[in-house]
């Protein structure tokens, strides 16, 4: 990773994948198409992936296969989904654990590695370059800037649309860092060129200036970082300081030449302190130890001699640092994103520069998921909005038909002996569909969907609940300051509001699938008698009397007949029109609209992926198909109502004349209608059962997505609980350590207190009394006066008993009396001028060595 005194980003290696395999299977799945129209493609996916994965040597021909493979896996992202089933594992090349394993099965993680890898390859050519050369120099600029260009494509264009969390050495911080160390390693390039074409020194001064800034803003990002080596910060943070010395150091050069002697003393000092700054760093290579050396030498030979020129001969006044002026800087770098990574789709053909787009006859992703969305708006609205308000208004016409016992009254009374033909055919009609046991096999269809949706349900639910107690665990161990990420709930709102949606879902799918179950469960005796035999329902039905109509009760049941034909008639074209706009439904096929209107978004949009949400225009237009049918509910509602006028009245004319010639046929109406009202209610529950079956098959896909969601959630929680776990057991060791620490050298000071007093007090004690001088008081010390001059060292003072003790801060200052008979004592006497060994206060105190 380092190489002399500059830094190069390590590739990023991962496993041998046969990308086809996932991209043949997914075509099969979800494709009309079939994967062996695509079998060249499917080979050259595979080789531009090997030759991009191992392209791990610095040379050209490595950034034409890694640009040629990105350029492809951007185009694909437009044709599959990102989790279209491979498993990519690509191994970490920064921080402390490189060799780390990364596992996604996620296009855009391929491609974000890919670009890594192209940036680090462009750092590499760079430092392959002959930089003793100006070309060579020029040549490292330009790829550091497009490595530069990479890693700030990276960083606010792929990775954005990861929808997964990045490696952890390529989180944002990690690519600031790898963006500005780039930068400054062009600016170096252009400096060091500056120097070897003998620029002016204030010019160079300002190259080398901003490539201190540079480094600096690198080192600022690594030390947030928590994938950035310690060694890169230490070289980061001496190049900072090297080149803040150098600018310093021909800012010095400059000031000489206009005789500036004062600010080039003061800019000299400065630059020998940055250089001193920048060889504190510790685990500096030898190429970076050298340059620093050597610049310390130039800059101490010119500070030595400027002072002496100035101190001799000038004379000027050096100036304080703070008034300096701050030095200018000149930038000649930018971030350049290769055009073959920004435009990378415009380079994409016949006969582009990246090669021919793969896969170009399969219909894009995008255009699935937009034909997608206008089926569902299109069931919806034939299903929810026509079909739905058709079969209400027959739902209400059979409810006031049974509500006034029609047809069976009028059946009783015209066919007193035998089955009703109307009877007689629904009755064929239930047989014929095997009545009783479709209706069994639909709820144990139903039953299945839901015990799945419910196990898909509470597999997710389980996981955020075990989640939310190993959080809340974590919190009551490590404390809420410590532990200070936000509750899953406030992490993510939007996924613990589906838990409510689905449970209401699920609830109110209950309620409904009971009610139907119940509503079959009490006419379920009379639909399988319909669905018996005719002797069967002879037997049930009783036989009346023949009657003899009159005139009257004839005409009146000759109108109710015609009004029931009617309602049968309507019934009829209700069903007719409910099956012709279903037709109509499923021949309405979008896709070729949304494949020319792709075309027309993609020749006018070229750098734009196509989304779904660009073909609202073209669903407004097609569903503006149904507006007709929608616009006959009124219609059907008009009629309807008309037509239930005419029964009412018409019912009630017959049954006002048939009291008047009641012939006994009431056991055999109330049987009939029975019957009929049987017959609706099995009708209902198959319409209601399939109803209620697509709606499990619909709410199965919104809870699968809910578990796998869950699923991601709580991945991404325990990791990122992992990694709060470590950085809290490591504060709390570190503090332990530090407490252990403090309390150790606290024992320590009490216990060396307590030897020194113990010590003091055994020192007094071994100090005999001072002796009387000529049988007089003892006068008493002087107070110690603090003189001006520096005090001679203390040397050991005799006691008047003979036993030298050196003397120790704290203990007594003892003078000895008359008779003392020591020779510190005559000495003293002798000194003071004073013979009979009595102190003389003008004398002051004065010690004499041994």
């Amino acid at each position: 990773m380092q190489n002399g005194n500059i830094l190069q980003i390590p590739f990023r290696r991962t496993h041998n994948l046969q990308l086809s395999g996932a991209i043949q299977s997914y075509i099969s799945a979800k494709y009309d198409q079939h994967p062996d129209t695509f079998a060249r493609d499917l080979e050259v996916i595979d080789q531009l992936r090997k030759d991009a994965v191992n392209a791990l040597d610095p040379h050209a021909s490595g950034v034409r296969k890694l640009q040629q493979y990105a350029a492809q896996l951007v185009w694909m992202g437009g044709k599959f989904p990102v989790d279209i089933g491979a498993d990519f594992t690509w191994m970490s090349s920064l921080g402390y654990n490189q060799g780390h394993a990364h596992t996604e099965n996620n296009i855009r993680f391929e491609l974000v590695n890919i670009l890594f890898n192209l940036a680090a390859m462009y750092s590499q050519l760079a430092l392959a370059s002959n930089r003793a050369t100006g070309d060579g120099l020029k040549s490292a600029a330009s790829n550091f800037c497009f490595a530069a260009g990479v890693i700030s494509h990276l960083k606010n264009t792929v990775i954005p649309e990861l929808r997964s969390t990045p490696p952890e050495d390529m989180d944002d911080l990690t690519l600031e860092s790898l963006e500005y160390l780039m930068l400054a390693q062009a600016q170096e390039c252009f400096w060091q060129k500056a120097v070897k074409d003998g620029l002016k020194d204030s010019s160079i001064a300002k190259l080398a200036a901003k490539v201190s800034d540079l480094y600096n803003d690198a080192a600022d990002w690594a030390l947030k970082s928590p994938s950035v080596p310690s060694e890169w910060i230490h070289h980061l943070n001496a190049k900072s300081h090297h080149f803040a010395a150098a600018a310093q150091y021909r800012a010095s050069l400059d000031c000489l030449e206009k005789r500036k002697y004062g600010e080039e003393v003061a800019r000299l000092r400065d630059s020998l302190a940055c250089v001193n700054q920048a060889l504190r760093e510790p685990k500096l290579n030898k190429a970076v130890l050298g340059d620093l050396n050597g610049l310390k030498v130039r800059v101490s030979q010119d500070l030595k001699r400027a002072e002496k020129d100035n101190d001799t001969i000038y004379l000027l006044p050096e100036p304080p640092k703070s008034e300096l002026k701050v030095l200018d800087r000149a930038s000649m770098v930018t971030a350049k994103v290769p055009k073959e990574v920004s435009h990378s789709q415009e380079m994409l053909g016949d006969r582009g520069e990246l090669g021919k787009p793969l896969f170009a006859k399969l219909v894009p992703y995008s255009v699935h998921v937009a034909a997608s969305i206008y089926a569902d708006r299109k069931d919806r609205l034939v299903n929810n909005t026509i079909i739905a308000a058709l079969e209400d208004m027959t739902q209400r016409m059979q409810d006031l038909l049974s509500k006034h016992n029609l047809p069976g009254s009028l059946q009783a009374l015209e066919k007193p002996l035998g089955l009703p033909p109307s009877l007689a055919s629904h009755a064929e009609e239930i047989r014929q569909a095997n009545g009783v046991q479709r209706i069994q096999a639909t709820i144990a269809d139903t039953e299945k969907l839901k015990t799945n949706t419910r196990a898909l349900y509470q597999e997710g639910l389980d996981l955020l609940r075990t989640e939310a107690g190993e959080d809340e665990a974590a919190r009551r161990k490590y404390g809420t300051e410590r532990w200070s990420r936000p509750a899953a709930k406030d992490a993510q709102p939007r996924l613990y509001a589906q838990v409510n949606d689905i449970e209401g879902y699920l609830k109110q799918a209950d309620d409904s699938d009971r009610m139907v179950q119940e509503k079959f469960q009490q006419n379920e005796p009379l639909i399988r008698l319909l669905a018996g035999t005719d002797r069967d329902l002879e037997d049930y039905v009783p036989s009346s009397r023949r009657v003899t109509m009159t005139a009257r009760v004839e005409r009146e049941a000759n109108a109710l007949r015609a009004t029931l034909n009617e309602v049968s008639r309507l019934e009829s074209q209700r069903r007719k029109k409910i099956e012709f706009v279903r037709t109509k439904a499923r021949e309405d096929d979008v896709n070729n609209d949304l494949l020319r209107e792709a075309a027309r978004l993609e020749r006018e949009y070229p750098m734009q992926p196509v989304s779904a949400s660009q073909f609202e225009t073209l669903f407004d237009t097609r569903l503006r198909r149904y507006e007709p049918d929608e616009a006959d509910l009124k219609g059907e509602e008009l009629v309807q109502r008309m037509v239930l006028d005419r029964v009412k009245a018409a019912n009630a004319a017959f049954q006002t004349v048939k009291r008047t010639s009641d012939a006994g046929t009431s056991e055999r109406e109330k049987a009939l209608q029975r019957l009929e009202n049987a017959y609706t209610t099995y009708k209902q529950c198959i319409r209601d059962l399939d109803t209620g079956r697509k709606f499990w098959n619909d709410l199965a896909v919104i809870v699968t997505r809910f578990r796998d969601e869950c699923r991601n959630f709580v991945y991404t929680r325990r990791r990122e609980a992992q990694g709060l776990e470590a950085d809290v057991a490591t504060s709390m060791a570190g503090l332990r350590i530090q407490r252990e620490t403090e309390r150790d050298l606290s024992g320590r000071r009490e216990a060396q207190q307590q030897a020194q007093a113990q010590q003091k007090i055994q020192q007094q004690q071994n100090v005999p009394p001072p002796a009387r001088m000529g049988g007089q008081e003892p006068m008493p010390a002087p107070m110690p006066q603090r003189v001006q001059a520096q005090p001679p060292a203390v040397t050991t003072v005799q006691s008047p008993a003979g036993a030298q003790t050196t003397w120790q801060q704290g203990m007594p200052i003892v003078f000895g009396g008359v008779g003392g008979g020591g020779q510190a004592q005559s000495q003293a006497g002798k000194t003071n001028g004073n013979g009979n060994g009595t102190w003389d206060a003008t004398k002051g105190v004065k010690f004499v060595p041994r």
